[in-house]
């Protein structure tokens, strides 16, 4: 029972503290100060246009491929019982 109230307490003191701090983390209102004339970029887009296509597929890849494993990994083990 001492364990139970003691995870209880840490919990509470955990949230009283997070909901404190969280008044602290609000971004300042505006917007954010313009580039300056050399910044690089023909253009004013953020980020200089660069292209994320590459990326995202091989992500959505490894991912495929890990929850493949993970279905034949749990096909496997149902087979096995």
């Amino acid at each position: 029972m001492k364990h139970i109230q003691k995870s209880i307490s840490i919990a509470a003191i955990a949230l009283l503290i997070s909901l404190g701090s969280s008044n602290l983390l609000f971004a300042e209102g505006g917007s954010p100060p313009p580039p300056p004339p050399e910044h690089g970029s023909g253009t004013n887009a953020p980020g200089g246009g660069a292209a994320i296509g590459g990326g995202a597929a091989i992500l959505v890849l490894l991912g495929a491929g890990y929850g493949a494993k993970k279905w034949y990994a749990y096909n496997k083990r149902k087979l096995a019982e």
